[in-house]
Parts: C-alpha cells; structure tokens; sequence
C-alpha cells in the first residue's frame, strides 16, 4: 500500500486558523500563501506562518503568479516577504510558484515568465522552487518547446477526481491537492472554519521532512 500523507492549504480566505486544533486533525503539513504579483501580500500569512510552525507543522510558502508583470520583480517580492524573520529552514517545504492563470499572456509567454521566475526563486532560495497547477491550465503549456526542463521540479497538482492525470512533463506528483474541502472526498478540518483545501504528500512523515 503506498503511503501518504495528509496536508491543508491556507490562505485569509480561511480566517484565523487554529493551529494546535489543525495539528491534532492527522494534518501534517500546509502551504500557506504569502504573495501575489508584485505588491500582494496575504494579511494572514506572518501569523498561519508562525503558527503553523509552533503547532508542529511542515510549512511552505506559495506565490500566486501574474505572468503580465516582472518575473524578477515576483520572485524577489516573494522572497523578501518569506524571508522577513529568517530563510526558509531545514525543516520548511520548498517554496512554489502558484501558476493558474494566463493574465493575458500567451501561453508561450507564460512559460518563459515561469522559467525566469524559478530560476530567480531558485537563486534566492537557495533550493529548487516546486510549481503548483492544474492539468486544464497547464494543456495550453505542456507542448511548448522548454517545457521539458520543469519535469525535475516537483509537482503540486490541483486535480478533483478520483485517478488524477499528471500532465507532461511530469510522470508523478509530489502533492496532490485532492478537494477544495467539499468535493472529492474533503472534510471538515478542525481549527479551521469552513472549506478548506485539502492535499495529499506522496510519501510518509519522515520522507516529508526530508524535502527540507
């Protein structure tokens, strides 16, 4: 039987999350948003950032990218934002580029955007950036020459369906958001009021720890 591992992801929509609560619900991890564009940062993030991390969590970072504004620009905001209180530590789960939108680009246009943007990330971070998407946003990229170099990066993959597709260049995912907390199988999750996304991590705790 293959092990996983449960995980959420937050962002203010949530409110204010109780941590210890969401710790004691077999969550063992979360993505907490940080950024959007180049001037966005989420209200909630310092506080689901410190919380977390007090509750026991593995925690990681994601940046909602705007392909109609400066890659460079969104990676060091990103960044700066993250790296206010100190990088990201041993422990922390690799940073990730959010991309779900074309924002009025093209989709040749938004592969080299996210190219720029992950090497600068990769740059400022100091380890890989891992790309979260969607397999029907991502159909008008994976054909497009260069795309292949994403297939080392991991993959956080939004798919609500039992048998998720993995889209190309990827053979596997990494993290599988599987419910948005009220489709595909998604609960409740104590300490958090309402839906909340929920993912699964394709490996044990231990293995989780290691990405760090």
């Amino acid at each position: 039987m293959t092990v996983q591992t449960r995980g959420i992801d937050v962002s203010h929509y949530q409110g204010n999350v109780n941590w210890p609560s969401v710790a004691g619900s077999n969550v063992a991890f979360s993505f907490i948003k940080a950024t959007e564009g180049i001037a966005y940062v989420d209200p909630l993030f310092r506080a689901n950032w410190s919380g977390s991390a007090a509750a026991g969590l593995r925690r990681g970072a994601y940046h909602f990218g705007h392909a109609g504004s400066d890659a460079v620009a969104q990676a060091q905001f990103f960044y700066n934002t993250v790296s206010a209180d100190g990088t990201l530590g041993p422990g922390d789960l690799p940073p990730v580029l959010d991309l779900e939108t074309l924002d009025g680009q093209s989709p040749a246009e938004v592969l080299q955007w996210a190219l720029a943007f992950l090497s600068e990330a990769d740059a400022l971070f100091g380890r890989q950036t891992m790309v979260y998407t969607d397999t029907g946003f991502w159909q008008a990229l994976q054909t497009l020459p260069g795309c292949q170099v994403l297939a080392s990066r991991p993959l956080w993959l939004a798919a609500y369906s039992a048998y998720p597709h993995v889209p190309p260049p990827w053979s596997s995912w990494t993290f599988w958001q599987y419910s948005d907390g009220s489709s595909n199988g998604g609960s409740p999750v104590a300490g958090v009021v309402g839906a909340v996304d929920q993912n699964w991590f394709a490996g044990s705790v231990a293995q989780l720890g290691q990405l760090g």
